[in-house]
């Protein structure tokens, strides 16, 4: 015998599932760059290595909180491949997460500042 309340439960997290689009995680460049901060939306961006530990480290963290927070874009910039905006913004130590709204540097935090870091900044700017 299935209990009609699970019953609604299930058909209704099935419903969620298959309507949620999983936010991908722009990759930025010089190309791109100010064209995906300009918008009203808030974006995360990710300064990050491929040599980086620390930066390895923060990747799931990061991908897991792009999927919490629907309301805000997430980025990276490999420091690498992107010398041009690390100096712009003064990026020196990585990992480094900045937060841009409307094309303006608003936030920042510095370091692997682990989920509650990254919660944090998100939770500050999703309207």
């Amino acid at each position: 015998m299935v209990d009609e309340e699970i019953e609604k439960i299930m058909k209704r997290k099935l419903a969620e599932m298959t309507a949620s689009k999983e936010q991908e995680i722009l990759e930025l460049n010089d190309m791109n760059f100010d064209n995906a901060i300009a918008g009203n939306i808030p974006v995360i961006v990710d300064f990050w290595a491929t040599w980086c530990g620390p930066c390895q480290f923060m990747l799931p963290i990061f991908t897991r909180m792009a999927k919490k927070y629907k309301n805000i874009k997430f980025a990276r910039v490999n420091v690498d491949q992107a010398h041009g905006i690390s100096q712009r913004y003064q990026v020196y130590a990585i990992p480094t997460f900045l937060v841009f709204k409307s094309g303006k540097l608003v936030d920042k935090a510095v370091g692997a500042v682990g989920e509650p870091g990254i919660h944090m900044l998100a939770q500050k700017y999703a309207q």
